[in-house]
């Protein structure tokens, strides 16, 4: 008797352990400060702000989400310091279990740019399919899917112009994954950019993963490699450490202060020039991120 088939990650989620792994927790361009709160209503509110190092701008957003988890209803409104209005609605397992509407536009009001994008979801044991319908730019439709058993994936995505009549964008995906680890390969771009990520958890302590990507249209020869790990120092405190082919070594750390209360701190150096005159030029970068929720 063979065993129920669990429901496959999305097209956008294949990966998902090794780039987490690779690109979260490491904040090396500016400074962040989030916050989340949440009301005895289903209201949630969240606060976040960004300083860029480069630019030393300040951008930031505010939002607010509702939820009614009854009626499987979601909405969410954000106000960025950009001046562009966001929503979103969304809509699961009323219809039809399993199937998920998604409304997601944006209004920018000095300019009157908008933007709206529709999004229908089917979820089953061993399917994951999405469809999107961008109703300004094209209008294009986009669709993905993905199909799992025993741990393998197989995925597919394309775009169609609707009003141009023909395929802009298509990827494919394979892999496989178990609790312990996980392998993916990606053709994008039509096919021609190919990556292979991999993500191995060694123990309960420590987690492994490794990125490789060629693009067969980039000027320079060569595949673009990425290898980083991250150990666990206690139930409240890790460290990540990731470098690329390109010889630029990120550092991160990550500490639970209290309940709700976490603080990060990420440094990338780029080991060729760690004897240059100036050490922490435009070669080097450093960034933390704060985070309050309650």
């Amino acid at each position: 008797m063979s065993l129920p088939q669990p429901v496959p990650p999305s097209w956008k989620d294949l990966g998902k352990s090794s780039n987490d792994l690779l690109s979260r927790d490491f904040p090396i361009h500016g400074v962040t400060l989030e916050v989340k709160t949440n009301t005895p209503s289903n209201v949630a509110f969240k606060v976040g702000g960004t300083r860029d190092s480069k630019s030393a701008a300040i951008t930031g957003d505010l939002e607010g989400k509702y939820v009614d988890r009854k009626h499987g209803l979601v909405f969410t409104q954000a106000w960025t310091t950009s001046n562009i209005l966001r929503t979103q609605v969304e809509l699961e397992n009323q219809i039809a279990k399993g199937l998920k509407l998604d409304l997601n536009a944006a209004l920018t009001p000095d300019s009157g740019s908008k933007s709206a994008l529709f999004t229908t979801t089917y979820k089953q044991p061993g399917l994951h399919s999405r469809a999107f319908l961008d109703l300004f730019k094209g209008p294009t439709f986009t669709a993905d899917t993905v199909i799992g058993r025993d741990g393998f994936l197989v995925g597919g995505e394309a775009s169609y112009n609707v009003t141009e009549g023909k395929v802009t964008r298509y990827n494919a995906a394979v892999g496989f994954s178990a609790p312990e680890y996980a392998v993916t390969l990606h053709g994008l771009g039509n096919l021609s950019t190919f990556s292979a990520s991999y993500y191995h958890r060694v123990n309960p302590d420590v987690e492994a993963g490794a990125k490789a990507v060629y693009d067969t249209k980039a000027t320079t020869a060569g595949v673009n490699l990425e290898v980083g790990t991250k150990a666990y120092l206690d139930g409240s405190a890790f460290v990540k450490a990731k470098i690329n082919n390109s010889g630029i070594l990120s550092l991160g750390y990550t500490q639970a202060l209290r309940p709700g209360v976490r603080a990060s701190f990420g440094i990338a150096l780029d080991t060729q020039r760690l004897n240059a005159v100036a050490p922490f030029g435009p070669a080097h970068k450093f960034g933390a991120s704060f985070t309050f929720e309650g």
